[in-house]
């Protein structure tokens, strides 16, 4: 039976079909780049190539890495990525709109049916749309830019099926640290990753954006959900337009029986993962009374608008507790604008919080706000390595929105469903 990855990358290839294990070339339907791998690491090589992007309606660049710009050596990497856009005739750039994975779909550049690539490793969040998106390096990005297209080897499909429906404060980032728990960081085997089941049909877009997005901390180059409804209303209602045939991408099906994984959404409670791997996910009550002394909501991961409702929905009407520091860093200016008009931002300040940029900033060790040594941040996130956020001897734990708002206002980790329902 044909797979949704299968499908995607026949088309990309120009084939009829294509079968595990294929070296095709497929042609690129969309390239992003960021401010961090992008224009400054990929300008030279074009130059050297002496070529130019291959179609400028193609290429998308967002800044979100070094924002805000606060150094002289960031001011002149941003500088010379709007010159490069300017040069090249970019259409499409983004300067410190949000993160480069919540921009992309929200200005409604993907759609079912595409064949994309990203320069970093969260790329696969394009797979949520139905697309085949995946991260590569500065210089396979290169080439991609001079020819618009790129080798692939036709991955294996894993399909993980979630069955019944999540409880209340039970998110898809907690379906992902379960599944890092359960299956290890190199469970995807760098195939292709598809979620499926009623759990995942129940989810709006942004939950998820944040499944495909954490493939990569499955190990996974693409993560994929098929196409639905609430996939095509998000795409109308962001200015996006819909092929004809994008229904014919409803596929879920695999490869083999042995990469078939089931899991029960009904059974999964809140999780926390201890440093410093998503693979250490238990249940949050394991990790009840674990003290830390910095609330990150922030990330791709951890800050879009369904995100900061869920740590709104927690503070509302409480303060965080005296020694914590509540950092919100919301994943993009747009969903940022909507909280703002709907009254979430009001509660997220009144409850305490500490407002940073639209920006990738210390999930990715960025800025001015990088925890110290000996510093422990419970984080809506998407990883915890060692240094990762911040000085080496620090410690990040992992939690959805709804856990780290209320471990904020409990003052040491908790289940949020003994705040909101006990």
């Amino acid at each position: 039976m044909e797979t949704l990855a299968r499908k995607l990358i026949a088309k990309a290839s120009g084939q009829s079909s294509v079968a595990v294990g294929d070296v095709v070339v497929c042609k690129v339907d969309l390239a992003m780049i960021h401010d961090s791998g992008g224009p400054r690491r990929v300008k030279p090589m074009l130059e050297r190539l002496g070529r130019n992007v291959w179609d400028r309606h193609r290429v998308v660049v967002v800044t979100d890495h070094y924002v805000p710009a606060d150094t002289n050596e960031t001011r002149a990497i941003q500088a010379l990525t709007r010159q490069w856009v300017v040069d090249e005739g970019i259409d499409n750039f983004y300067d410190e709109q949000g993160i480069c994975h919540v921009v992309l779909p929200e200005r409604g550049h993907l759609v079912p049916g595409m064949f994309c690539v990203g320069g970093d490793s969260h790329s696969p969040t394009g797979g949520a749309f139905g697309a085949y998106m995946f991260g590569i390096g500065a210089t396979e990005m290169a080439g991609v830019l001079a020819t618009g297209e790129i080798w692939l080897r036709v991955p294996e499909t894993i399909l993980i099926q979630w069955t019944n429906h999540l409880g209340r404060f039970v998110t898809a980032k907690d379906m992902m640290l379960a599944m890092c728990g359960e299956i290890g960081m190199g469970g995807g085997r760098y195939q292709a990753i598809q979620y499926a089941g009623s759990a995942i049909q129940d989810l709006p877009m942004q939950e998820r954006m944040t499944l495909s997005n954490m493939a990569a901390e499955l190990g996974a180059q693409a993560g994929l959900i098929a196409p639905d409804d609430v996939t095509a209303a998000y795409v109308r209602a962001v200015g996006g337009t819909l092929a004809e045939d994008w229904e014919d991408y409803r596929i879920e099906a695999v490869d083999s029986v042995r990469d078939h994984l089931t899991f029960d959404a009904a059974t999964l409670s809140p999780q926390i993962a201890a440093p410093h791997s998503p693979a250490n996910a238990d249940d949050a009550g394991v990790f009840r009374h674990t003290a830390f002394n910095v609330a990150y909501i922030g990330a791709c991961t951890g800050a879009k608008y369904v995100d900061l409702a869920a740590a709104a929905s927690v503070l509302k009407g409480r303060h965080v507790a005296n020694g914590i520091t509540l950092k919100v860093a919301p994943a993009s200016l747009k969903d940022q604008n909507r909280a703002e008009a709907d009254g979430t931002m009001s509660i997220l300040e009144e409850a305490g919080a500490r407002f940073l940029a639209n920006s990738c900033g210390i999930c990715a060790g960025y800025g001015d706000d990088r925890l110290a040594e000996d510093e422990v941040c419970l984080s809506s996130t998407a990883r915890n390595f060692k240094g990762r956020m911040g000085a080496p001897g620090s410690k990040v734990y992992l939690a959805s929105p709804y856990t780290v708002a209320a471990s904020a206002v409990a003052g040491e980790m908790i289940d949020p469903r003994e705040m909101m329902e006990g």
